[in-house]
């Protein structure tokens, strides 16, 4: 999949990764390959990204919107 975190300010991460956890509104959300479309609002926390490599990274929002849809994901965080 591939994953975009946008800020106002810049480009935080932009890559192919095989899954995301993120900070929904009611509790975390997961990401994997393959999911359904979705739109939906982020709450304060953490993004958790699995990247292709295996390697895990967490990146802090305080807030956003995310996007899935045809297995890209688009963070529009704060």
């Amino acid at each position: 999949m591939q994953l975009d975190i946008i800020t106002p300010d810049t480009n935080v991460f932009s890559g192919e990764v095989t899954s995301v956890v993120l900070p929904g509104i009611d509790g975390k959300l997961g990401v994997l390959n393959n999911h359904a479309p979705l739109i939906t609002t982020l709450a304060k926390g953490d993004v958790k990204v699995t990247k292709a490599s295996g390697e895990i990274e967490n990146f802090p929002t305080n807030g956003g919107v995310v996007e899935v849809l045809n297995n890209k994901i688009i963070v529009l965080a704060e």
